[in-house]
């Protein structure tokens, strides 16, 4: 068993619904083992700023239905540079924090590794809505922005049939297109279109297929398309233009945006945030370090950190198949 007697945790990167159920899971489960537990608000920036505070239960009640994260985030380029590294790992000894729990995507991984090289113990939990960390099935705040993105699509189609449009709805998830996939599955959209699978794309199939439905007599046209599509391809609202323009067909570009990152995360988030935060505690009273927290085939695992930032991910080629049969 390890002599940890104080941890830290902050998050870092984009905030996801989820964020502050795992922080309050790693701050109750830290005091019930009798640790002292310090916040580090602003990510790895607030680190090296020493935006560190004392935690108690006090500090987490009532937070577990709050989207975003009490202990703020920020991104840290500059966390990058060797010495800025050894700079935090001295801060944090400073602090007399043994072992810390960083919430998070890859970047945020990195990060961890290389203070764990520096003599801090460290667990990284995945915190995207994007789930594109490869070691893990779930990634905290991803359900719930599915979930904003499937009503908010259902409401755009109440309009888009009622005006007899073609409405491009852009859907977040960076380079990555599991939001998009899933949300357009289950908001019954005509078409998908993601980063992973962009060769699939082309402006004339899509022309062709807003023709042959509205030709069947479908009065609407739904289109899911990933934010990755918008930034390598071609921008939804330039694609909803040529759409009008080659089948006179009114049509409307919609982007989500950040709405998708907030809001009360779902009890899919809670729960397994919490699971996460408290597997993290247990894990650095074990002694290990350098390992990050995933979930897959009904289990809460932990992988080698360098093995989890080494894994590949790739969309579920049987969920792809399916979604291209049921747009009809």
């Amino acid at each position: 068993m390890s002599q940890i007697k104080t941890i830290g945790v902050l998050t870092s990167g984009g905030d996801a619904p989820g964020m502050n159920a795992c922080i309050r899971a790693v701050v109750r489960t830290g005091i019930a083992r009798g640790l002292k537990i310090k916040g580090i608000q602003r990510g790895y920036a607030g680190l090296l700023k020493e935006e560190i505070v004392d935690m108690d239960g006090h500090s987490v009640s009532d937070i577990i239905g709050r989207g975003g994260t009490i202990l703020y985030t920020a991104r840290c380029l500059e966390f990058k540079q060797p010495e800025v590294q050894e700079e935090a790992a001295n801060i944090l000894k400073k602090h007399r924090i043994e072992g810390l729990v960083v919430i998070g995507g890859d970047g945020s991984f990195a990060g961890a590794r290389q203070l764990a090289n520096l003599g801090i113990d460290t667990i990284g939990l995945p915190g995207t809505i994007d789930l594109d960390i490869a070691c893990t099935d779930y990634t905290i705040g991803y359900d719930t922005a599915l979930m904003t993105a499937m009503e908010a699509v259902d409401k755009v189609r109440d309009t888009s049939s009622s005006h007899e449009r073609c409405s491009i709805i852009e859907v977040m998830g960076r380079n990555a297109g599991y939001i998009a996939l899933r949300c357009g599955i289950a908001t019954g959209a005509e078409d998908i279109f993601i980063p992973e699978r962009r060769s699939d794309f082309s402006i004339e199939s899509v022309i062709k297929h807003v023709k042959d439905l509205r030709a069947q007599g479908k009065k609407h046209h739904i289109i899911i398309y990933a934010e990755g599509m918008s930034k390598d391809v071609l921008p939804a609202a330039d694609l909803a233009k040529i759409i009008e323009a080659e089948t006179g067909i009114e049509s409307r570009a919609t982007e989500l945006g950040h709405i998708q990152r907030g809001g009360s995360p779902t009890a899919t988030d809670r729960f397994y945030a919490s699971m996460f935060g408290a597997k993290a505690v247990d894990l650095l009273l074990e002694g290990k370090s350098k390992r990050v927290v995933g979930y897959r085939n009904g289990e809460f695992i932990d992988y080698d950190i360098n093995e989890a930032l080494a894994m590949k991910k790739d969309i579920d080629e049987y969920e792809y198949t399916v979604s291209k049969l049921l747009v009809r």
